[in-house]
């Protein structure tokens, strides 16, 4: 070798070897050829024997097998026709064989070979986990090798290598020995043997296998074919498949033709630097240059990009050839699997990803219409500021991705709300957004929908989906239709005892409409009751001072203190108004079954218990724990409520049985029936404390210790997300939160008697509603003559537009509230439909057991058939529309409400045939006059005496679009951007739209007995048990009167209290709220929430305009004027059925209320004087 290198050195010396012997560096320590000759061939040799050596003996057993095959086949022909041509000779060689006995010698070694196939193919699939730990493993390793290869590329082509020093062979060997047994097994497993041999893999595993035996036997190594190692990357993505990292299709399709892109990219580099640094073989390799393999990537990427820069190109001709095919496959692949890589990367998802739940605090999952309206109200009632801090994060869940401003608006929020694209129908999407740890699930209805059953099929559809994923979800959605609401009862976890809550808008919608024909405005009441809104001061003297006052006052529930543990609702409403400024209106009840139901306004007869949840009205959250940290030592002679803070000393006031029973349960953090604490003569002494005052509970000094010990001595069936929304305390009732039930009345004799007529039914079978038999729809149509010598008066005229394809409003929601069964039948105000004869055929059905309803055929546009039905003469005019959601523009969807509710406004009345029709006692129903000196101040609508123009008339008008109402006043000055809360007709009354129900989603997440009181006040009475029943028979059943049932009478409702006359009349001129708010309740157990009070109420211009407006809880020493109509609830009177007395005509003192009260509760006779004497008492001293 050193002769050579002489040689080589010397340009005059002869050279007798080829120059490519002088490129294979070896060392005297490497045992490799002195001659210095390239042994390639030998490498490439052995891999094309194995190859070809192989396809010949899989086509020779092919073709003595194909021949074998033909042989038998032709022998056993043969013996056929034999026995066909012989019979007799066949018979003679013995009886015949069972044709199976010719395989039972095969058959073991058959078994045998098909055992072994079988087991090869499960070891190298990826059914079992040994098979997927393998092909893991094969894929590992290759990548590996191909790792080895690129390390080994920066050393020469060729070069001698000692096997047992260099490390990177070593390893490469041991690689290859594994590949080569799974060779083995893929060979065993392969079905045929020729597609096998020829697929990529085992072409792979013949160029690279082999040359590493040979590396090893010749002590010198070859790159070669090494480089094939990268096309194992196409099998990338059923790799990851296998290891369920791949899960779409999308996701799949991307990683593919990123590796089958890459895979080619790295095997063409690899050829490029195998031929380029070797050299043509034909010009004795002369003509090789030194290129490393990333440059030969780099060349391959300009060249399939055809940009071509021409600083490296190829030089030999085994390149160059290689480069013209290469060009034409890689720049067809180049342009098709770029771009589709390009469109897949950016067509993924944006808000694909998963959510991350942050420890400490809750989330809740908001799906369905999620539209940048519906988001953004949803978001300005959940986060308002008057709610304590909302510690909740809002996850959006929405197959769309958001638009530009609905995204906008999730980023200014960005810290309380993420946004998802996906399904709730899909199980996946639901894993992403945590489901299963979410507070709640709230489901958002599209209001203006063409149809509204499909909505609520697919929000029901969603509810299903959610609920079989979780069951124990808590789920609150919005439905549309009532009767849909059925459905969901259906859903085996659903379970609105675990807060599930359904909110029909239509329901609630109809429920509001009705309450304003009994008292107008009080839609507009209740609907910013619970809606949240930031109080905006005003300081001129005008009538939107006195309204966005009342308008700042929310509904808000907290626990009573125990310093009122035993007295009356009537002097605790009275106290918590007088001294703490909050308006209580309704308790949460435990009966002697611990089953809990909201009592609105009871009567004396119910005592505050120990944790009575109380209903307040108030401005904000923040006041309303005044109730809960009262204390009569500490606070009794504070003036400024501001200064009622939590005081340290009620624990000393409890009584030997709450201090005995905390004591313990913070000593030990147990019940006192289950800790050591406290002896057995103590544990009896509590027993019989408890015996003594069944009702009573723990106080509720400390919301974080004391209900804790209360929960621990009575085991609450809340679930344990409800307990902690509502931090720590016991927000809901065991069941579902009914209307008021007493135990059964002791109705005096005579009354119980005439009440309980075995022979007639009046009510329903739950004695909530008024009750006839059911009347085919002809007999209650009233022609135009007829309806015209009717005489209605005082009576409702409901205007319904709609056809025979029109969506169903639910009429049966808006009639049920007006024939409540704590309205006595003489009070029933008449109802009369003005609309489609086809429409109300296909309502009829719901409506048919109703009393005193009637139907003119016609249209509201007819001021004919207006003036048929005496509307001059209505207590109220409802208008509605079914065709609201059939038109695309928004701004027409009301036109036909605004049409019928201009005309009304603008038609004009003859004052003399009103006057005589009103008075004219031979038409007018019976107890109609209401100009009886034997008559109530307490009017369902107090009227003046003539209108003579229809803008005089008490309408209530529905819209879909909110910026419609300005079209209803045309002497408004309304700004068309004003939101509806701000309108004068909203605010009058006289308007209502179905998106101030939004605010009851969030309303009811936070308490969701908010949602039962406002449904026990505006549906007459609706409960679970009706929407069973009507689920069932899709119509009120009739019931004879029981006890029982006419005990669910004694409810209260809502009525308005005029103060031009009555009892109240001295108040009317320049009194006090206040004290008219005391009077009413001390004398009459009624509870004052509001004022109805005319617009230029405050103005000295004789020509007042005839319009109301809404003022809500207005403070104690607010001025009173004579023509203000007092919202009020006010209790059943029994004796209204057979006496119209009226209250002014009954003794005002407290004596004669009690005693009108007995007839109500059932209170002892003879206890009753002390206890109204007691309560007087206890009233002077706390003033």
């Amino acid at each position: 070798m050193s002769n050579n290198i002489n040689l080589n050195k010397n340009p005059d010396s002869s050279i007798s070897i080829s120059k490519m012997d002088l490129i294979i560096p070896f060392s005297p320590d490497v045992p490799c050829d002195n001659n210095g000759q390239r042994m390639w061939w030998a490498f490439l040799a052995s891999s094309m024997v194995t190859f070809f050596g192989g396809l010949f003996i899989i086509l020779l057993w092919r073709t003595l097998k194909y021949l074998w095959t033909v042989c038998c086949h032709c022998n056993i022909k043969h013996k056929e026709a034999q026995k066909v041509n012989n019979p007799m000779n066949s018979q003679a060689d013995g009886p015949p064989k069972n044709p199976n006995d010719k395989d039972d010698a095969p058959a073991s070694e058959v078994g045998w070979m098909t055992s072994v196939k079988d087991w090869a193919g499960v070891m190298i699939s990826a059914q079992t986990l040994t098979g997927r730990v393998l092909v893991v493993l094969v894929f590992a390793l290759s990548i590996g090798a191909l790792g080895i290869y690129f390390i080994d590329s920066s050393d020469p082509i060729e070069s001698c290598q000692n096997f047992y020093k260099d490390f990177t062979l070593q390893i490469d060997m041991a690689f290859n020995v594994f590949f080569l047994l799974y060779f083995g097994l893929r060979f065993i497993a392969a079905n045929d043997k020729l597609w096998f041999w020829l697929e990529v893999n085992s072409v792979v595993d013949f160029f690279t296998v082999p040359p590493v035996f040979v590396s090893v036997y010749l002590n010198r190594s070859w790159l070669g074919l090494r480089f094939l190692r990268a096309l194992r990357l196409i099998q990338f993505s059923e790799i990851l498949q296998f290891l369920n990292i791949l899960k779409t299709s999308n996701s799949i399709k991307l990683v593919n033709l990123c590796s089958i892109f890459i895979s080619t990219w790295l095997t063409a580099a690899g050829f490029i630097h195998l031929v380029e640094n070797s050299g043509d073989p034909w010009e004795n390799f002369q003509n090789s240059q030194p290129l490393s393999y990333w440059e030969c990537v780099y060349l391959l990427m300009v060249t399939m990009s055809t940009v071509g820069y021409g600083d490296v190109y190829a030089r030999t001709t085994l390149g160059r050839l290689f480069m013209v095919f290469f060009i034409l496959g890689g720049l067809a692949m180049f342009a098709s699997y770029v771009p589709e890589i390009i469109e897949l990367i950016g067509n993924r998802k944006k808000y694909g990803g998963s959510y991350s739940a942050v420890n400490g605090r809750k989330h809740i999952v908001v799906c369905g219409h999620i539209t940048l309206e519906s988001v953004s109200n949803f978001l300005k009632d959940f986060l308002h500021k008057d709610r304590d801090d909302v510690n909740v994060e809002i996850v959006f869940l929405h197959n769309i991705s958001p638009n530009l401003e609905l995204e906008a608006l999730f980023k200014r929020h960005f810290t309380q709300v993420e946004f998802y694209q996906g399904s709730v129908l899909n199980p996946h999407d639901l894993a992403r957004v945590k489901i299963e740890s979410a507070d709640a699930c709230l489901i958002l209805a599209n209001k203006y929908c063409a149809d509204p059953d499909a909505e609520d099929a697919s929000n029901i559809m969603r509810v299903i989906s959610i609920k079989n994923y979780h069951p124990k979800i808590r789920i609150i959605t919005q439905m549309l239709q009532y009767h849909n609401k059925a459905h969901l009862l259906n859903i085996p976890s659903w379970n609105w005892k675990e807060g599930d809550d359904a909110i029909c808008l239509a329901e609630l919608k109809a429920g509001f409409i009705a309450q304003s024909c009994l008292a107008q405005g009080l839609s507009t009441m209740l609907a910013n009751l619970f809606s949240m809104r930031s109080y905006i001061k005003i300081e001129e003297d005008t009538w939107q001072k006195y309204y966005l006052e009342g308008v700042a006052n929310e509904m808000y529930t907290e626990y009573l203190s125990s310093a009122f543990v035993g007295l009356s609702f009537p002097t605790v409403c009275e106290l918590c108004y007088v001294k703490l400024k909050l308006l209580l209106i309704a308790v949460e009840y435990k009966s002697e079954q611990r089953e809990s139901s909201i009592l609105i306004n009871p009567g004396n007869h119910v005592k505050m218990q120990e944790g009575t949840l109380g209903f307040f009205i108030a401005s904000d959250a923040k006041e309303v724990k005044r109730a809960f940290f009262y204390c009569k030592a500490c606070h009794d002679d504070i003036t400024d409520p501001k200064r009622i803070k939590k005081c340290g000393c009620k624990r000393t006031k409890m009584s030997v049985y709450k201090r005995m029973k905390l004591a313990c349960c913070f000593d030990c953090g147990r019940s006192e029936r289950d800790c050591s604490c406290m002896s057995g003569s103590v544990h009896s002494n509590m027993d019989s404390l408890q015996r003594a005052f069944p009702l009573s509970s723990v106080s509720v000094h400390d919301c974080s210790t004391s209900l804790r010990a209360f929960e621990d001595e009575h085991p609450s069936t809340l679930s344990p997300k409800k307990k902690q929304r509502n931090g720590g305390m016991r927000n809901s009732p065991n069941c579902s939160p009914k209307m008021m039930r007493h135990d059964p009345l002791l109705i005096p004799g005579n009354e119980q008697i005439e009440n309980m007529d075995a022979n007639v039914k009046r009510y329903d079978s739950t004695g909530m509603f008024h009750w006839c038999p059911s009347k085919d729809i002809e007999k209650v149509i009233l022609t135009r003559s007829e309806a015209s010598m009717t005489v209605l008066s005082g009576h409702v005229v409901v205007c319904i537009f709609g056809d025979v394809t029109s969506a169903l409003v639910g009429l049966r929601n808006l009639v049920m509230p007006l024939r409540a069964s704590n309205f006595h039948y003489h009070e029933l105000k008449p109802i009369v439909f003005v609309g489609s004869l086809d429409y109300l055929r296909r309502e009829w059905e719901t409506l048919h057991n109703f009393p005193k309803v009637s139907i003119l055929p016609g249209t509201p546009l007819s001021r004919a058939d207006l003036r048929a039905v005496n509307i001059n003469l209505c207590d109220m005019c409802v208008i509605l529309s079914a065709n609201q959601n059939n038109i695309d523009d928004a701004s027409l969807q009301d036109k036909e409400c605004i049409l019928a509710t201009l005309n009304i406004k603008s038609m004009q009345f003859d004052d003399s045939i009103g006057v005589l029709q009103a008075n004219s006692q031979g038409f007018t129903p019976p107890g109609m006059d209401r100009s009886s000196p034997d008559n109530s101040p307490v009017h369902g609508l107090v009227r003046q005496a003539s209108i003579t123009t229809g803008s005089n008339i008490p309408i209530i008008t529905e819209l879909v679009n909110d910026s419609n109402v300005q079209f209803l006043d045309q002497d408004d000055d309304d700004d068309p951007d004003t939101e509806l809360y701000l309108t004068q007709p909203f605010a009058c009354g006289t308007a209502f739209a179905i998106s101030v129900l939004d605010s009851l989603m969030s309303a009811t997440y936070f308490n969701d007995n908010i949602l039962t009181l406002i449904r026990t006040l505006v549906t007459g009475g609706a409960t679970p048990e009706l929407e069973g029943l009507l689920a069932e028979e899709n119509a009120l059943r009739g019931g004879y009167s029981t006890p029982q049932t006419l005990a669910n009478r004694d409810r209260c409702r809502v009525a308005q209290l005029a103060l031009y006359d009555g009892p109240f009349a001295d108040l009317g001129d320049g009194g006090c709220y206040g004290d008219l708010f005391c009077k009413a309740l001390k004398t009459y157990n009624m509870l004052c929430f509001g004022i109805y009070r005319l617009r230029d109420a405050h103005l000295s211009s004789s020509s007042q305009c005839t319009k109301r407006y809404v003022i809500t809880n207005p403070p104690y020493e607010f001025e009173l004027v004579p023509t203000d109509l007092i919202f009020c609830l006010m209790q059943f009177d029994h004796n209204a059925g057979q006496s119209r007395a009226s209250l002014s005509h009954s003794s005002h003192s407290s004596h004669s209320s009690s005693k009108k009260s007995s007839s109500v509760h059932s209170i002892p006779a003879t206890n009753r004087q002390n206890r109204s004497s007691k309560a007087r008492e206890a009233r002077d001293k706390q003033k």
